[in-house]
C-alpha cells in the first residue's frame, strides 16, 4: 500500500476556504476511484495557514490511474492558486 501526506502551505494572499472547498470536492472525487482505500483533508489545529490531504492507495498503478483523472488535475490546479503542495510518500 501507498500513504500520500500532501501538505498545503497558503501563499500569500491565498485562501485557506478555496483550498478546503477544492480538497473537499478533490476527496469526494476520489474516494471512488479504484483502489483506493482511504482520503481525508485535515486542517492544522495550530497553523491557520497549513492543511494537510491524507490518502492511502493499493497499489502505485492505483495511485497513478488516480493523478491522471480530470478531477485531479482540476482540483489540485485549483488548489495550488491558494497554496504550495509538499508531497510526502510512503510504501508500506
Amino acid at each position: 500500500m501507498i500513504r500520500v501526506n500532501c501538505f498545503a502551505k497558503l501563499k500569500e494572499g491565498g485562501s485557506m476556504a478555496d483550498v478546503v472547498e477544492n480538497a473537499k470536492k478533490l476527496t469526494e472525487a476520489s474516494l471512488k476511484h479504484k483502489g483506493n482505500v482511504a482520503y481525508d483533508i485535515f486542517t492544522s489545529a495550530t497553523r491557520p495557514d497549513v492543511a494537510m490531504i491524507c490518502e492511502t492507495w493499493q497499489d502505485a498503478e492505483a495511485l497513478k490511474a488516480h493523478m491522471a483523472t480530470p478531477e485531479f488535475k482540476l482540483y489540485v490546479g485549483n488548489i495550488e492558486k491558494s497554496a504550495e503542495m509538499k508531497i510526502e510518500q510512503f510504501n508500506f
